[in-house]
């Protein structure tokens, strides 16, 4: 919601069940309102005789409600209206005051007990070199609505869906349908608009739209549903009964045509409870919806409980009347504890979830200043047919079903993100699950994939949890599958607002907002293969949007963001989230953007560590461009970035070169805050290595951006002033989309003993193993004039882990281990990249997408000059 408030948990002391026989005398003392709310929404059904409404298929008529649940409460509708977006009459949304959200369990004060436990393991290599991240960059991205066009309110509430043919995007005050180029096919519809022929029996209908949007595309049914909250406001802003949530269904695959309009109260037996943060999950028997309590008239205050309600949807989806069977989970209870914010799962790839499978839900504790080690997990069971059937959690208090263990979290509820040129810091909603709890049943295993913020340290920044639950069979299970806290190789930026999605082939990528002191707040995302090892999104960091101002005045950001995938092929991630192009009290921009995980693999994101000395000795490394279109990619020189890694002896002050394949110069660099303008290079490159995500932390570092037609080239590696030292080369790909791909890549320097050997990395990126040889050539090289050739190099392969997968000393001996489990010799002879001297080194391999580091060293401490080179066989 856009609104706050301090308002603490109220615990109240009724005796046993003492609430539940209030709300049943609230329910008797609004009996009658009740009745003659719902012969007045009889008006406005379908048809011009305005008659009530009966029962449809799935959907009887109210029972009486049971002191514990299920309630069975009647959507008012169906409206039908066969207007088209466009044609319908533009009214203004409701006025929009800034109040404090409201938070079940505010600030309390005091201090951390402790602070969170961060797994940090690093193997020698990681330890050596910088994270490579490989993550792909954006397909596409578009303006959504604006503060300036069409939305209002703060924060924006950005959400949206993409459908097979559409992209619809919704604000607090608004939503736009967009084709899936970015092309504006609607203007920004307003919530009064779009709800107005509801008619004023209901606040949807009385122009009286607050917002907290939700939209989604039923890949079940080809349509598309549409959301927000309405209630009458006070002078003052604040929330006045009734509260009602809005729903549209279309009646066609088309989101710009014709709508069936529905409403439902939050809470019929205690009119005054507001449904705050509506939240929807697609499920195959219903469409769930929950709710955060909250009481606006005394004696029923502050944080009441969570609301959870399975709607109709087979009858929705064709129009017909709907019920709705609802239950609450009171905060005094044990039933919900200090848990908020009940996510409901929904899902859109693999296949659908069994026959009678219950429907899914999490949430956290919402207190702050204490480790917690638990996600509570609730299941829903609903019957249409007999409603009393129904059954959320575990007994008359609705326990959950099950608690299950957690690495320990703190969470971070408060204003806590910093801005640049700025005291106002942002708002995290770190006490809550972020919306959406994604189900997936694939090849038989069903899982829920969940993300949220959490504070990395006492202090700051936030990060990023997430996890994968394995339900197969319909339970919760004691521990996750996997998690993590993402913090891209502790950085120091601020992420928080995720949302996370999982693509047909079980690749996972979450979304979220990026801050710090000196980076304005932008749109990130990260991801993994479902190949790469456990617990960590090991593809790395990509870019969305470059924020370029901050937020003042305001704290509020947010309140969500929305990840999701393109029905059409299922592996699309499609993300929307706000930003600012400015700075600015309350001027919000949203952004939609598209990536995918590339669907072959490829080599990418070349390093290489050595000792840099001078004349012939200083690190040369090369690689490769394949394809017709342009390459776009960042080479940097890294020296004394290193000694945060523990690298002794660092080069303190690299430059760079870059030399085509006649051997051109064709660009240079000394201290990447400065351009050197000639060759390839015509502008001022600093602002885009900054936007690149790859701007060193020292100004002595060398970095150049490039865009390269096919063909080899050379990166040289140099001290200024003839200084020597360890220096890392690195190529980045910037543009993994493209037609054209990183190849073929090497490596030479002169390779020393301990930690000065040769140390070369390079990424397999993709669904599919990789097939490369890896070669590590010494004496050959005195063929090509190369003084103090290493006379006999060994080559080790590890893993992203650091593990030792594959070595060897003499490529015609072959050393079974590891991945390798058979001679090899036959196999690089017909590679056509067999050496000419037997003792160079080099080992085939199938790699799987992910990180990998190849070291050379001499035998029995030979020092000298080697070449270490990685080839795609494929």
């Amino acid at each position: 919601m856009k609104k706050k408030s301090t308002s603490q948990p109220v615990h109240r002391s009724l005796g046993e069940g003492g609430f539940i026989n209030l709300r049943v005398l609230i329910a008797s003392v609004f009996c009658l309102a009740g009745v003659f709310i719902a012969l007045v929404g009889a008006g406005i059904y379908l048809g011009p005789s305005k008659a009530q409404a009966q029962p449809g298929p799935g959907s009887p008529a109210p029972a009486a409600n049971s002191a514990s649940g299920p309630d069975v409460v009647q959507l008012v509708g169906p409206v039908r209206s066969d207007q088209r977006l466009q044609d319908l009459p533009y009214i203004p949304p409701a006025p929009q005051i800034l109040k404090r959200l409201l938070k079940p369990y505010a600030k309390r004060g005091g201090s951390r007990s402790q602070t969170p436990g961060i797994a940090q393991f690093e193997s020698l290599i990681n330890g050596l070199l910088q994270p490579v991240p490989t993550m792909p960059s954006p397909l596409l991205t578009f303006d959504g609505i604006s503060r300036r066009k069409g939305g209002d309110g703060v924060p924006p509430d950005t959400n949206g869906d993409v459908g097979p043919n559409h992209y619809v995007q919704s604000v607090n005050t608004a939503f736009q349908v967009f084709d899936k180029t970015g092309k504006r096919l609607t203007p920004a519809i307003t919530f009064n608009s779009f709800f107005a022929p509801l008619g004023n029996s209901t606040p949807c209908g009385a122009r009286e739209n607050q917002g907290d949007p939700f939209v989604f595309y039923d890949q079940l049914a080809d349509r598309w549903v549409i959301t927000d909250f309405a209630f009458p406001a006070d002078i003052f802003g604040n929330p006045v009964a009734p509260f009602f949530e809005c729903i549209g269904v279309s009646q066609t695959p088309d989101p710009t045509g014709a709508y069936f309009r529905y409403a439902v109260q939050t809470d019929p037996a205690a009119p005054s409870l507001f449904g705050d943060y509506p939240k929807f999950g697609l499920w195959p028997d219903a469409y769930y919806l929950t709710m955060n309590e909250f009481g606006t008239k005394f004696p029923l205050l502050g944080f009441i409980g969570v609301r959870v309600y399975a709607l109709d949807r087979v009858s929705m989806i064709a129009g017909g009347p709907a019920n709705a069977v609802g239950f609450t989970i009171l905060s005094d209870e044990t039933g919900l504890g200090n848990a908020t914010t009940l996510l409901p799962a929904t899902f859109r790839t693999g296949d659908p979830p069994p026959d009678g499978e219950r429907e899914f839900l999490l949430a956290v504790d919402g207190t702050d200043d204490e480790i917690l080690t638990e996600v509570k997990g609730w299941l829903f069971h609903v019957d249409f047919v007999t409603p009393a059937n129904s059954t959320l959690g575990v007994g008359a208090d609705h326990s959950p079903n099950a608690l299950i263990t957690v690495s320990g979290f703190l969470n971070a509820p408060e204003e806590e993100v910093p801005q640049p040129g700025t005291v106002v810091e942002l708002d995290t909603l770190g006490d809550r699950m972020m919306t959406p709890v994604v189900y997936q049943n694939r090849n038989g295993t069903e899982s829920l994939w969940a993300s949220k913020t959490v504070f990395l340290t006492y202090n700051g920044p936030t990060g990023i949890r997430w996890y994968q639950f394995d339900v197969t069979g319909g339970n919760f299970p004691a521990t996750p599958v996997q998690q993590q806290d993402w913090s891209n190789g502790n950085d120091g930026l601020w992420r928080w607002m995720p949302s996370i999605a999982v693509d047909a082939n079980g690749n996972v990528a979450i979304g979220y907002s990026v801050s710090s002191p000196s980076i304005f707040p932008g749109i990130r995302y990260a991801g993994r293969f479902a190949t790469d090892p456990l617990n960590d999104l090991s593809q790395g960091e990509a870019i969305m949007t470059v924020g370029r101002g901050s937020q003042t005045e305001v704290d509020r950001w947010g309140d969500y963001t929305m990840t999701t995938i393109d029905p059409s092929d299922g592996v699309s991630f499609w993300h929307t989230n706000e930003y600012y192009q400015f700075t600015a009290p309350q001027r919000w921009f949203t952004r939609v953007g598209k990536f995918q995980f590339p669907a072959v693999s490829q080599l990418s994101n070349i390093s290489s560590r050595a000792f840099v000395q001078t004349g012939d000795n200083v690190m040369i490394g090369g690689f490769t461009v394949q394809g017709t279109a342009l390459k776009r990619v960042i080479v940097r020189a890294l020296g004394p970035e290193l000694t945060q890694y523990g690298v002794p002896d660092v080069l303190a002050n690299p430059t760079l070169e870059l030399h085509d394949s006649t051997g051109a110069l064709i660009a240079s660099n000394n201290n990447w805050v400065s351009t050197i303008i000639g060759g390839i290079i015509t502008t001022n490159q600093v602002h885009e290595i900054q936007a690149s995500g790859y701007a060193p932390t020292n100004v002595l570092e060398s970095a150049i951006i490039a865009d390269l037609p096919a063909g080899s080239y050379t990166a040289i590696v140099k001290g200024v002033n003839n200084l020597t030292g360890v220096a890392l080369v690195e190529v980045y790909d910037l543009s993994p989309e493209s037609d054209s791909i990183l190849a073929n890549i090497s490596t030479r320097s002169f390779v020393q003993t301990g930690d000065n050997v040769m140390i070369g990395g390079f990424t397999v990126q993709g669904t599919a193993s990789e097939r490369v040889i890896v070669r590590a050539l010494g004496p050959e090289l005195t063929q090509y004039g190369v003084p103090d050739a290493l006379a006999n190099p060994t080559l080790e392969l590890h893993d992203g882990t650091g593990a030792l997968i594959a070595s060897n000393n003499n490529w015609v001996t072959t050393i079974i281990g590891g991945i390798i489990t058979a001679g090899q010799v036959h196999e690089i002879q017909a590679s056509g990249y067999a050496p000419s001297d037997p003792f160079e080194s080099a080992i085939i391999a199938d790699l799987p997408a992910g990180n990998y580091t190849a070291i050379v060293r001499g035998v029995n401490n030979l020092t000298g000059v080697a070449l270490v080179e990685v080839y795609n066989l494929q």
